[in-house]
């Protein structure tokens, strides 16, 4: 489901951006993750509920993000936001493929439908992230349970 952001009847709610993208809750995970680097410089630390995440653009071999949303309300806030930014083109709200998040901000293409073991690898690679961190999730994900490590096997997790 994807929702029009050219919708007349919008919530009264608030996408509030942070002075810093260091200021985000998730900023170090995308620190780790992401290979091209000079794109945490142009991202957003913004907040509409408690925490701030952050809002990476697409550029360089990233392809495609998103903005988690606990609902479609919060979605189409980020969606105004960012609207007109560089790096965020695209923008619209849709289902999470996240259990722990029920909508997304997305930008930039749509992601690739895969099955099997290169899923992963591709989405890793769609979402800009390193080979490295691509190749530590697969690491994580291919252990057995009891030396598997407690993080989300998720390889676009924030």
């Amino acid at each position: 489901m994807t929702y029009n952001l050219d919708s007349a009847r919008r919530s009264v709610v608030t996408a509030t951006a942070m002075t810093l993208p260091q200021d985000a809750y998730d900023f170090e995970c995308y620190e780790k993750r992401i290979s091209d680097n000079w794109l945490l410089e142009q991202s957003v630390a913004m907040r509409t509920t408690r925490m701030p995440f952050l809002a990476v653009p697409v550029g360089g071999t990233r392809r495609g993000g998103g903005y988690p949303a606990s609902c479609v309300c919060f979605g189409l806030k980020v969606c105004d936001f960012l609207l007109g930014r560089l790096g965020f083109p695209d923008l619209r709200v849709q289902w999470s493929s996240h259990p722990d998040t029920c909508f997304v901000a997305s930008e930039g293409e749509r992601p690739p439908t895969l099955v099997g073991d290169r899923t992963a690898t591709t989405l890793g690679r769609f979402y800009g992230y390193s080979e490295a961190a691509i190749a530590a999730f697969m690491g994580r994900c291919h252990k057995s349970p009891s030396s598997a490590a407690p993080e989300p096997c998720s390889p676009t997790a924030p």
